[in-house]
């Protein structure tokens, strides 16, 4: 009787994505690449806030300006330009919606002492009360894109995301691959 050596399973290439992975509801397959996947988790997480920053007349990008400048509790305001950087948004995109937060009343901008051309962020007591009342919501919609993973799945794959992302680092430029006015050309 001869025994037969049990080969691991192969690793898939990216050039070979293989099967399209099928989606319910007539959504069109994905490829199995990190571009298509990366892009459709997006679009889940997306919604998922959206969904439960909707009454309050938010985007989920807006609930992200005020849950990054309510984590900076105990610390000093956090000035627009880190903002923008730890958000992955360029910095006019960052002032657009600072400024309709700021209308709203969710928070307030102040030119800072040692430097003029900063401006420092902090969110307004209206801002807090709302952020307190929301942020339950879009915690929970964040754990149920997360439910079909166990905990220690899920533990993997936030690590796995982030070990991606800090590596590859220079690639986070925001506006990146935005198709410049009249560029578009006619030779394909």
């Amino acid at each position: 009787m001869s025994v037969r050596k049990s080969r691991s399973p192969s690793v898939k290439r990216l050039d070979d994505p293989g099967p399209l992975l099928p989606l319910a509801g007539g959504i069109p397959p994905v490829r199995r690449v990190p571009n298509a996947l990366a892009r459709r988790f997006f679009q889940i997480c997306t919604t998922a806030t959206a969904e439960s920053v909707k009454d309050a007349g938010l985007t989920p990008l807006e609930f992200a300006i005020m849950a990054y400048i309510n984590r900076q509790v105990g610390e000093p305001d956090i000035d627009q330009t880190s903002l923008a950087a730890r958000l992955g948004i360029d910095r006019n995109n960052t002032s657009l919606h600072v400024e309709r937060l700021e209308t709203a009343g969710l928070l307030a901008r102040r030119v800072s002492e040692r430097d003029r051309r900063v401006r420092l962020l902090r969110l307004t007591a209206r801002g807090e009360a709302l952020f307190r009342r929301l942020y339950p919501q879009a915690l929970a919609g964040q754990e149920r894109i997360l439910r079909v993973l166990t905990p220690a799945e899920r533990d993997v794959l936030l690590d796995l995301l982030v070990r991606v992302i800090e590596a590859n680092r220079a690639l986070a430029r925001p506006g990146t691959g935005r198709r410049k006015r009249g560029s578009l050309s006619n030779e394909v």
